[in-house]
């Protein structure tokens, strides 16, 4: 099994808040539909989520939000999903919305219901959720984003890999120069703060997916915007990215 995370600097364009990347979404779900494995796909908020968040300053701690603040960006990730979702059904990959709260309980995975997301993915269908606001009790509410999915879901379901698809090549070590360190390996990098964001950003990621790879799975970090390096590191074969070894 596959666990993929589309970030949200891929399938939305940052720079104008509320803009899908269509063009993006459609040229991923036809790479998807190459892959002959179960895949489980996680995606964060771009211009949508992280937009209306800024807005009204709300974060991953839990805390007492404005509750307009949390219908408006829960409202927003659902738009954006079901922009997913309709380019994954015209591309014949068969899509299965599951929320967050699907599967989580305040900030604790349900690890039942975790397991159910493979049996659905082996099933046939392509589980797709995703960064969102959820309810955190005693009138709080906080952020969980994508990236910490990606964490949830590798930890329980032990995929076969993981991939981030971001809107770079991989990680880093210098910015200036754009040289990319094609492999992490139980070493800790400096790496700048590029493009930080409500939930993290590249350093976000960069935690997770040395997490994800401590549990014995694979990470790669792949651009999106060359969508069949996704295909070609699930494949095995050569490709420009970041790969963190388990």
């Amino acid at each position: 099994m596959i666990l993929i995370k589309l970030g949200g600097s891929v399938i939305t364009n940052k720079q104008k808040p509320l803009t899908p990347n269509i063009s993006a979404i459609n040229k991923i779900a036809i790479q998807l539909k190459k892959v002959r494995e179960p895949i489980i796909i996680v995606h964060g908020g771009g211009s949508f989520g992280h937009y209306w968040s800024v807005r009204y300053d709300m974060h991953t701690k839990p805390a007492k939000y404005s509750k307009k603040g949390v219908a408006v960006v829960k409202n927003s990730m659902i738009e954006l999903n079901k922009i997913i979702l309709d380019s994954f059904l015209k591309n014949k990959l068969n899509p299965y919305c599951l929320p967050p709260t699907d599967f989580m309980f305040g900030d604790k995975a349900i690890t039942k219901k975790v397991k159910e997301i493979s049996r659905i993915a082996k099933d046939g269908l392509v589980p797709v959720s995703y960064g969102d606001v959820l309810w955190h009790g005693q009138n709080k509410f906080y952020i969980l984003s994508g990236d910490r999915i990606m964490g949830i879901l590798a930890k329980v379901l032990k995929p076969r890999l993981a991939i981030f698809v971001l809107n770079v090549d991989g990680v880093y070590s210098d910015m200036k120069t754009k040289k990319l360190l094609h492999e992490i390996k139980g070493q800790k990098t400096a790496i700048s703060k590029v493009g930080m964001d409500v939930t993290g950003g590249m350093a976000r990621k960069i935690k997770e997916a040395t997490m994800i790879s401590k549990g014995g799975v694979k990470v790669f970090l792949v651009n999106g915007n060359k969508p069949e390096r996704i295909v070609n590191a699930i494949k095995g074969k050569k490709f420009e990215g970041t790969v963190f070894r388990g």
